[in-house]
């Protein structure tokens, strides 16, 4: 086993305030790091640094742990960039487009969907994701959702069945029967490919009796829940995710005071998705308000051919910072351990002795570049399990 000393690291973010400044982001100036297999062997000052078999000067550049985007949407065929074009011209998101994805998808072969996974994959790797969930969602049918599960655990053992994504069209007269088929065939076939399980509980999609039947018999294949919640308007789903202890309610756009109060008396994270606001020209949520009530916050990009086509988080960080209120700090922090909250990982989303040696070397003396120059290319190197693979 090698081990790889990270020597001159002009700031180094671990997510621990026992390091560095003491503060959330635990800052260790002038730091460096050793490497010691797929873990973290040690951190702190440079000064104090161990030997090791290699040593890697890093020129004064920041370190902050891997990226953990604990929402997307990777297994799909299609472009729906019309549709992109037509919001941009004033019509509203309904949701309505994931039928064109959902008719793509099931004629696109295996082989063809997982080449869309494995290029979206290495765009988020370029710029400094080390972790990715990846939902089903756009088969909608007892093989498709299974064959689109087997593809995502390739590549994550972070894998949402969501057959609950929106009833297709052979369904529309028969919601009951596509829940029933959610909560029977299709359970059945996906759960052994999955982690998680998720539902879309929206106007047009799922309410909350069928959302709550469907993360129920999830959970009771051994699945973990989480949920598609309060998008498109006020609704149900933040509140069922608390009643049932999902680990997370994503998106949670709009929000009534007790849908706070409830994510912060139940722990379930909300995971924000600026990126969704920004292609879709609707609200941001206002993430001071969540963590002024103490609500855990994660940032995630919501990859997806239809209401967020990014890869980046970098992107949503620096659309966090400027769009819902967040801290460059703030921001960091949700993208990296908020993340790995909302997974309920604790070896990720952090530098620390232990933790999976997952970091990303940015080409700036600081993080706070992330938001400071939005759209450049700053990972200069991305290192997951002791490995450099970008």
């Amino acid at each position: 086993m090698t081990s790889v000393l990270l020597t001159g690291c002009g700031s180094l973010v671990t997510n621990n305030a026992s390091h560095g400044d003491g503060s959330r982001l635990g800052l260790v100036a002038d730091g460096a790091l050793v490497i010691d297999g797929d873990r973290v062997g040690w951190l702190g000052s440079r000064r104090d640094a161990p030997p090791a078999d290699a040593v890697v000067d890093l020129g004064g550049r920041a370190v902050v742990p891997g990226f953990v985007d604990a929402h997307s949407h990777l297994v799909f065929a299609g472009d729906r960039a019309e549709e992109f074009a037509a919001r941009m011209a004033g019509e509203p998101y309904t949701a309505g487009g994931i039928a064109s994805t959902v008719t793509a998808t099931r004629a696109a072969s295996d082989e063809e969907l997982a080449a869309t996974v494995a290029r979206l994959v290495a765009e988020m790797t370029r710029q400094g994701t080390t972790t990715v969930e990846v939902k089903s969602g756009y088969g909608l049918t007892v093989i498709d959702e299974a064959r689109s599960l087997a593809i995502a655990g390739r590549v994550t053992p972070e894998t949402t069945y969501l057959g609950a994504h929106v009833v297709p069209a052979e369904y529309a007269d028969d919601v009951a029967g596509y829940v029933d088929l959610v909560t029977g065939p299709m359970l059945d076939a996906c759960a052994p490919y999955a982690r998680w399980v998720d539902v879309f509980c929206e106007q047009g999609a799922f309410d909350a009796d069928a959302a709550r039947t469907v993360l129920s018999a999830g959970m009771r294949a051994g699945l973990q829940a989480r949920i598609h919640a309060n998008q498109l308007g006020h609704g149900p789903g933040v509140q069922l995710a608390c009643e049932l202890g999902a680990a997370a309610a994503d998106h949670c756009t709009y929000l009534h005071d007790a849908d706070v109060d409830a994510l912060a008396q139940s722990g379930v994270v909300a995971t924000l998705l600026p990126g969704v606001e920004f292609s879709t020209r609707s609200p941001y949520p206002d993430a001071q308000r969540l963590l002024a009530a103490g609500v855990t916050v994660a940032l995630a990009t919501d990859c997806n051919p239809g209401s967020c086509y990014t890869s980046s988080m970098p992107l949503c960080i620096a659309l966090a910072v400027r769009e819902m209120g967040m801290s460059p700090a703030q921001a960091l922090w949700a993208a990296t351990a908020g993340g790995a909250a909302a997974l309920r990982r604790d070896d990720v989303g952090h530098l620390g002795v232990g933790a999976r040696a997952d970091l990303v070397v940015l080409d700036a003396p600081s993080y706070l570049h992330l938001a400071y120059r939005p759209g450049v290319p700053l990972a200069h190197a991305v290192w997951r399990a002791g490995h450099q693979v970008a």
